[in-house]
């Protein structure tokens, strides 16, 4: 029997198997720029949201010397201020790395409740689509439901939606492509390329 037909049948699986990676492989690489794509629009937005936050503090009043009043209140407000643009800093080198993205996300946090506590009455929360969020009083007897894998709305310093809503896509983009990179036999190309689960912005 001629050997031709085997080594054809060899070569087919080959070809096959081949593109199959190839485009598992770009499916993926598509998955990892749309977080990359999404995290460039987020990091835009929190400068912004920092942007705000030190003009605020450049403008408040000022004494000469400033009162010890004056420092405490401020004082935590500027070091979580300078905090979150290092952390920004260094997760914009590496917006995949999940301990980079938790480090920011603590970071945020603590910028969010020294404003609260410096504005209390400045706070306005919006949903991921963009709208102001308006809770609704949950009748007697009733246990409010949240949506399933959706983060808690931030109350940003700046009354802008754009900080929610690009935190909103960032996270669905990382759901997506973490979502991509387990799936068999995707993930068999993930593991053969190194790539790893990213994390969201809480």
């Amino acid at each position: 029997m001629s050997v031709l037909p085997e080594s054809l049948a060899s070569w087919i699986v080959i070809a096959v198997l081949l593109f199959w990676f190839v485009g598992a492989y770009n499916r993926l690489v598509r998955l990892r720029a749309a977080v990359l794509q999404a995290y460039a629009t987020l990091d835009a937005a929190l400068g912004r949201q920092l942007d705000f936050v030190q003009a605020s503090i450049s403008a408040a009043p000022q004494a000469n010397p400033p009162s010890q009043e004056l420092l405490s209140s401020i004082a935590p407000l500027q070091a979580a201020t300078t905090q979150l643009a290092t952390l920004l800093g260094a997760t914009r080198l590496h917006p995949l790395d999940a301990g980079g993205m938790a480090a920011l996300g603590t970071a945020l946090q603590v910028l969010i409740s020294a404003w609260q506590r410096q504005h209390p009455d400045a706070v306005t929360v919006f949903d991921a689509d963009g709208t102001l969020s308006r809770p609704v009083p949950a009748q007697p007897g009733t246990v409010a439901v949240a949506a399933p894998n959706a983060a808690e709305p931030i109350a940003w310093p700046e009354p802008s939606a754009a900080a929610e809503i690009a935190r909103s896509q960032f996270n669905l983009a990382v759901r997506n492509y973490n979502d991509g990179i387990v799936q068999f036999p995707a993930l068999l190309v993930a593991w053969a390329v190194r790539l790893r689960p990213a994390a969201p912005l809480r």
